[in-house]
């Protein structure tokens, strides 16, 4: 699969998929999505806790992951990181998108050592970050029930990639939240949020990042 490294609206650096004619994030600005969705309405929703426990769909460029790791520096809140990928990079790639130029240069190593480190294997990288991805579709992903109290659901859009929002897969993130735990997408098309309601979410309609009305949040009632 073909990817190529394009700059966003707000100088940050995408991937563009041309088979998928898709970007792994918003045209309008890869870091300003990323900070709005995940961070301000995913991780800062858990401000009063002590730690937190995180899993992404689609790990990917690595790009939540690395500002997770920034805001429980910034906060010194431990964060405990765990991504899917079932398409990793190649690293060639992710040494051009520059992430680790995005933020203080005492985490600029992190980046690198995200996406070389060894697969299925807990890593601690400070105090207050530990990492981990798996390397495996979701579909064949075995979820333990109530374990993390947030997820970043960041994958492809449905017009690219359907069946990553279907019912089943939104089912998983349920079982995986513990009571009151925290779904949170960039995504607010009628059908997803039909389903994450029908599956027992109670649902918050933010305002979106850059060039997007709308996101979603979904509470684990």
């Amino acid at each position: 699969m073909k990817r190529e490294v394009i700059e966003t609206a707000d100088g940050s650096k995408t991937i563009y998929i041309p088979e998928m004619l898709e970007n792994y994030h918003s045209n309008h600005g890869a870091l300003q999505e990323a900070l709005h969705v995940f961070i301000k309405n995913g991780l800062q929703a858990f401000a009063d806790k002590k730690e937190v426990h995180i899993f992404e769909m689609g790990f990917g460029t690595g790009l939540n992951a690395m500002l997770s790791m920034v805001e429980a520096d910034r906060v010194n809140q431990k964060v405990y990181y765990t991504g899917i990928e079932a398409f990793p990079l190649e690293i060639e790639i992710t040494q051009r998108i520059g992430y680790e130029e995005l933020v203080d240069y005492k985490f600029n190593n992190y980046f690198k050592e995200m996406h070389l480190s060894e697969w299925a294997k807990k890593h601690t990288f400070s105090d207050t970050f530990s990492f981990e991805k798996i390397h495996t579709k979701i579909q064949d992903y075995t979820v333990v029930e109530e374990t993390f109290d947030l997820v970043y659901f960041d994958a492809f859009g449905p017009r690219a990639q359907e069946e990553m929002w279907g019912i089943s897969i939104l089912e998983k993130m349920y079982r995986i939240l513990k009571p009151g735990g925290v779904f949170v997408t960039y995504c607010a098309k009628g059908q997803v949020k039909r389903d994450l309601k029908a599956l027992g979410f109670t649902l918050e309609i933010l305002e979106g990042p850059p060039g997007k009305r709308e996101m979603t949040r979904a509470i684990k009632s």
